[in-house]
């Protein structure tokens, strides 16, 4: 196969939440529904488990395959047992391997700089919380280019 011909895979992007936050995590994956109509990216949350499926294995089975988890914070993500000793325990794991790029987006005000993941680089600009923005919109934009900019440097290395 020429180099031409070479397809690219779909990054896939997998949400860490609390259900709380549901509807921000639902504005923030229509910012990127760009690079999803391009194929660039498929995004994934526990929403997606089929009925008869089990969510357990389900979940874990798409923290080991995402290469971008994104850990949505606030009190209630803080708060989740499964959130934290499940979900951003594995997704850790995978960052420090290098196997995934583990981003906090920092959605509402909660005291997360003493958590494990506090040491990454998180969003939007200077971690201020989406909903203190004045504009919404501008938060979720800004943590989509973050984004985005993760996307770019992954499809370089496929």
């Amino acid at each position: 196969m020429s180099s031409n011909q070479f397809v690219k895979r779909s990054i896939e992007i997998l949400f860490s939440y609390a259900h709380e936050d549901e509807a921000l995590r639902d504005k923030l994956e229509k910012h990127l529904s760009s690079m999803k109509r391009q194929n660039r990216i498929v995004c994934w949350y526990d929403r997606n488990i089929r009925a008869g499926n089990s969510w357990n294995k389900t979940i874990s089975a798409h923290l080991d395959t995402a290469q971008i988890i994104l850990l949505l914070v606030s009190a209630d993500f803080l708060d989740s047992d499964y959130c934290n000793s499940v979900e951003v325990k594995r997704a850790l794991e995978r960052h420090q391997k290098g196997e995934a790029c583990v981003i906090p987006i920092i959605l509402r005000k909660c005291d997360w700089h003493n958590e494990k993941f506090a040491a990454l680089q998180a969003l939007p600009r200077d971690a201020k919380p989406v909903v203190n923005w004045s504009n919404q919109d501008d938060a979720l934009y800004d943590v989509a280019v973050g984004i985005k900019k993760v996307v770019v440097e992954l499809e370089k290395g496929q």
